[in-house]
């Protein structure tokens, strides 16, 4: 697999289309300041976002310099520097089960101008994407989105789930252990240092979760907001366990209260836990804050430990939502970067619209949770689970957070042999949910 993404050629066949419309297809010269600054300001303006400041534009001009950053261009306007679609991406990792990663062509800032729209621009944007990581060998293409309704045309599914919490702290009395070791509160700065190493350990763990960039700590840390004042109301604690090493950090705001000082709102902004020890402290710590009647956590876990740590569930209101989602390009080499919980022969018909996976696969897995994958003939082996599917299903159930079954009882899957659902479910099954706790 080739990793220089930023200077392979543009995608032909999205260049020559755009081109029947009147547009022009071109990478963006990140060195190239003026240019960059307006690829930054278009991008913000797709999404309703205010302009970036000085402060804000040096910063964005810094930390995503590394990206291949694509636009779209109308030559006839008065302003042609500005693109009238944008995109960059890069070439990531996504966590899969078996505490192992698979390299992922990330995709973000997709945008196009309420001026030009439908021309053509997203789709070729996206499609472009597609070819070229297909091209340079990247097994899967990845993103989370801002509309969930756009991305299946292009192959993608929900892989992973997010959930917003909202907790009444009158009534979640805690009931979960009691650590042993010691919180604190850290300056903003401190927690900034400290938090990519500790959830670099952590996100190995997850499937689903993906590495995160400088500007984005810098970002969640509240060191790049525009919002100065908000910002310095973040309080960030750590939690040490008893031998004084670092397990856990939490970042969280405090809001509200104008009417009734004692109902204030605790948003809990970031939170990463490397030991069970850490997640019961730190989530009983944020419950029992003086003052606040609601914790709101947005980006966890679908199934969060801490809906067991309280005493009454009903104190929690729990909104799910689709977030990371995944579209197979490579379909062996997706399939054999991840391991299994149990041995199985799986027969998989797959059907793509845009041809990067599909076709006729037999995995075959060992007792030792590995993966094979061969072309099959066109009758499944005798013995083996079969399934017939898009690649958009086989997308949604890759990192074993979708239940086949579900998929076959919503008309998504087909099982070509009866039984095959409950096969795959338990060989694709992860231990632990999978979870993305960003958006990129």
């Amino acid at each position: 697999m080739s990793t220089d993404f930023r200077t392979a050629p543009l995608d032909a066949t999205s260049a020559e289309r755009l081109a029947a419309a009147g547009l022009r297809y071109a990478l963006v010269d990140t060195a190239d300041r003026d240019a960059f600054s307006a690829w930054l300001q278009a991008d913000m303006r797709g999404f309703h976002v205010a302009r970036l400041n000085d402060e804000l534009l040096e910063k964005n001009l810094e930390g995503l310099a590394y990206r291949r950053t694509t636009g779209v261009f109308d030559d006839a306007l008065i302003d042609p520097v500005t693109p009238v679609g944008t995109v960059n991406s890069w070439i990531g990792e996504v966590t899969v089960p078996g505490s192992r990663t698979v390299p992922g062509w990330a995709i973000s800032s997709v945008t196009v101008a309420p001026t030009h729209r439908r021309k053509g621009v997203a789709r070729n944007l996206l499609e472009g994407e597609l070819r070229t990581a297909s091209a340079l060998g990247v097994p899967l293409a990845m993103l989370t989105v801002s509309e969930s309704s756009i991305y299946g045309r292009y192959g993608f599914a929900t892989a992973a789930m997010a959930a917003e919490w909202r907790i009444d702290t009158k009534r979640a009395k805690w009931t979960g252990p009691t650590p042993g070791g010691r919180l604190q509160f850290i300056p903003q700065e401190e927690f900034r240092a400290l938090v990519p190493g500790l959830f670099d350990r952590v996100r190995l763990s997850v499937p689903g979760e993906v590495p995160l960039w400088d500007l984005r700590w810098d970002q969640i840390a509240g060191l790049a907001w525009e919002d100065k004042g908000s910002a310095a109301k973040l309080r960030a604690v750590r939690y040490d366990d008893e031998k004084g090493k670092l397990q856990g950090l939490a970042l969280y705001l405090v809001k509200g209260g104008d009417d009734d000082f004692t109902k204030h709102t605790l948003e809990v902004h970031h939170l990463t836990a490397a030991t069970p020890d850490a997640y019961a402290a730190l989530w009983r710590f944020l419950l029992e804050v003086d003052l606040v009647s609601e914790v709101k956590a947005y980006l966890r876990s679908v199934d969060e430990p801490v809906r067991w740590m309280i005493s009454d569930m009903r104190a929690i209101r729990f909104t799910p939502s689709d977030h990371q989602y995944l579209r197979i390009l490579d379909v062996k080499g997706a399939l054999e970067a991840r391991s299994y919980a149990s041995s199985a022969m799986i027969a998989l018909v797959v059907t793509d619209e845009l041809g990067f996976a599909q076709g006729r696969f037999l995995l075959e897995i060992d007792g030792k949770g590995v993966g094979e994958v061969r072309p099959m003939q066109s009758v499944a082996p005798r013995g083996s689970a079969a399934l017939a599917l898009t690649v958009n299903e086989l997308s949604a159930i890759y990192l074993g957070g979708v239940p086949v079954a579900t998929l076959v009882g919503a008309g998504r899957i087909k099982e070509l042999r009866s039984g095959s659902a409950a096969v795959v479910d338990g060989a694709f099954r992860s231990p632990r949910t999978p979870s993305l706790s960003s958006w990129y």
